[in-house]
């Protein structure tokens, strides 16, 4: 039995665009010559003609890919296709007319008139199909009806990307308006929708948009150039004038191109507290890692496993994870799986205080760049645990660098912390201690040419230790909110900005031998006041400050101060050519004496002698100041 013949809509397409050839090259005949026929041509001729130039057409179109689009998509890309099959259609049959002919009898005028009408078939009825099914579904569903009313912050690239997608039926949104951070575009519209003011003039807009009765319930940010304060200004006056407050994603973000439905997402407290992006230099970056063998300590934590996916990233020929907990290392291994499994790569389980253990690794796996970032890092925990505190980061980063000497690695790259200036709890004199010890074996050459980089930054949003997860349990837990102290301020960065001007930094010093001994500080912007970011957090979540979630305040924990400094005041910041990088020239101890007083601290931790330890660190950090209570811990341990 034969199956009847089915026509496809591409095959339809291609039956429109054969006529649609043919009719062209008698309409430019006619147009040019004024008749239905060339002088000299037989009326069999201009059949013969008709019918070469529609065959012509006909395999100019389908190796043109024509009938890939779908007409009620028609695009300027689809324009810009049917373009170039006029054009090798046209050209094509002319050359062929010429070897026949010499086109004795047909004006050479009659191309160019041919190619614009045969464009004018072919993309005029699509455009004006799109156009009616458009007029259509906007009858059919009432277009608008329904959709929540929204306005957009942002006149650009992402502001059209996000136009185009609510023209599809299960659109949630209809844009009322735009406004631009500048004033250049302001009176102009995108698809239709227009540009009514400023980011200034943002009340105004609103409530123009309200008289008219148009109110947006919605801002939405899709300019994703504006930094932190300007979002936290945003979020004010949303909140001061009703609306909800959301972003599109970014187009990076988008996993399969612009095809991705743009789902609406919250802003987030990266959104508020972030600053402009630096331009990395990624090709130095690449040719630091790419195709090295490179070794992560603490690869499972926040810094750590951050470290790792940027690090896959530049295709580096080995990557090993050294950490001390089973579960973050099998968690960020199998993330690694998935997302780089042709990254070659070991999981190494493994403590930084056990010296044996590490010697062996860094002996086996002989890595080009160790990245040291293993460390205790809750302040109050390592006041209560100084011994623990001490072995960890002080002891440890000893233990590491003197096997990346050992092992000829061309560069260890220290990670630390704003806690390590002027000290006033354990946790920041031990960093500080770990800091002291890169310099001097910087300085000191170390016979094996290895490379001490130290980079020193504040508060990574989400990373362990941090408020921002505290925050979030407490809001899921229906508050209240604890802040320590009114006054309270942190410096703030997400990890994912750090660990990229980590990665610069690191490069940027190995590649100048004249910053031996030095520290490179992140530039972390403004500080922030943790009761502020408390509030925001609260707003973030559609609740209201001291009304639906209190803030309460405890006081004050061991060690902790209430501004926390990235320089020291002997050592003001000086930039580098590296944008986001200062660098800090603390006082530095001879190697040979350090090490000397850090086998005496070895001794006091590991026989957990904390009253000793603290002593210790007290001689070899001058400016650590211990908190009263870290000093009656100290005082009760040295009596038990």
């Amino acid at each position: 039995m034969t199956r009847p013949l089915t026509l496809h809509r591409g095959h339809i397409a291609l039956i429109h665009d054969l006529v649609m050839a043919a009719l062209s090259f008698l309409v430019a005949i006619y147009l040019r010559m004024d008749a239905t026929w060339v002088p000299g041509w037989e009326p069999s001729m201009l059949i013969v003609a008709t019918g070469l130039f529609t065959a012509v057409a006909g395999v100019s179109f389908l190796t043109s890919r024509m009938y890939k689009g779908v007409w009620r998509y028609a695009s300027v890309n689809d324009l810009l296709t049917i373009a170039k099959g006029a054009t090798v259609t046209v050209v094509a049959f002319y050359l062929m007319m010429f070897l026949v002919t010499r086109l004795q009898d047909l004006p050479r005028s009659v191309l160019i008139i041919n190619w614009l009408v045969l464009l004018a078939l072919l993309g005029g009825p699509r455009f004006i199909y799109r156009s009616w099914k458009d007029r259509r579904r906007a009858a059919k569903q009432g277009i608008g009806q329904g959709r929540i009313p929204v306005l957009l912050a942002g006149a650009g690239d992402e502001a059209e990307l996000f136009l185009r997608a609510m023209t599809a039926p299960d659109a949630d949104y209809r844009a009322v308006g735009l406004i631009s951070e500048g004033g250049s575009r302001v009176g102009r519209n995108i698809h239709g929708v227009d540009v009514l003011g400023e980011l200034t003039d943002f009340a105004k807009v609103v409530e123009q948009l309200r008289t008219k009765g148009m109110g947006p319930q919605r801002l939405i940010v899709t300019d994703h150039r504006l930094d932190g304060a300007v979002m936290r200004w945003l979020l004010d006056e949303c909140d001061r004038l009703g609306l909800a407050l959301a972003r599109i994603p970014r187009l990076t973000d988008l996993k399969d191109g612009v095809e991705d439905k743009l789902t609406l997402r919250s802003i987030a407290v990266e959104d508020l507290l972030g600053r402009p992006q630096n331009l990395l230099d990624r090709d130095s970056i690449a040719a630091l890692l790419a195709g090295k063998r490179v070794l992560v300590t603490g690869a499972g934590g926040s810094i750590g496993s951050e470290l790792v996916r940027q690090v896959a990233g530049y295709r580096p020929g080995m990557l090993a994870l050294f950490d001390a907990g089973e579960f973050n290392l099998y968690a960020i291994d199998m993330e690694l799986s998935k997302t780089h499994p042709d990254v070659p790569r070991r999981p190494l389980l493994g403590d930084v205080r056990d010296a044996e253990r590490v010697a062996a690794v860094l002996a086996e796996i002989k890595p080009d760049v160790v990245f040291h970032a293993a460390a205790l890092k809750h302040v109050p925990m390592v006041e209560c645990n100084p011994d623990e505190g001490l072995l960890t980061n002080a002891i440890g980063t000893r233990i590491v660098a003197d096997a990346c000497v050992a092992a000829g690695v061309r560069v260890m790259v220290q990670i630390s912390t704003d806690k390590a200036v002027n000290p006033t709890n354990v946790m920041g004199a031990s960093k500080r201690l770990g800091e002291m010890y890169a310099q001097a074996l910087d300085m000191s050459g170390n016979g094996s040419g290895t490379r001490f980089v130290t980079v020193r930054f504040g508060n990574v949003l989400g990373s362990t230790g941090s408020v921002v997860p505290l925050f979030q349990k407490q809001l899921a837990e229906g508050g209240p909110l604890t802040v320590t102290h009114p006054e309270m301020t942190r410096y703030f960065m997400t990890v994912r900005e750090a660990v990229e001007l980590v990665l610069q930094a690191s490069d940027f010093g190995l590649a100048h031998p004249d910053y031996r001994g030095k520290i490179f500080v992140l530039d972390m912007g403004e500080p922030v006041r943790i009761v502020d970011l408390a509030r925001q957090m609260i707003r973030l979540a559609g609740l209201r400050p001291d009304v639906d979630v209190a803030i309460s305040f405890s006081g004050l924990r061991p060690g902790e101060k209430l501004f926390e400094e990235i320089f020291h005041g002997s050592e003001p910041p000086v930039p580098t050519e590296a944008k986001g990088i200062l660098v800090a020239s603390p006082r530095w101890v001879d190697h040979a004496e350090l090490s000397g007083t850090l086998d005496d601290l070895a001794t006091a931790c590991r026989s957990h002698r904390a009253d000793r330890a603290v002593a210790i660190i007290s001689r070899l950090v001058p400016e650590y100041v211990p908190s009263a209570e870290a000093q009656a811990l100290v005082a009760q341990l040295a009596a038990d």
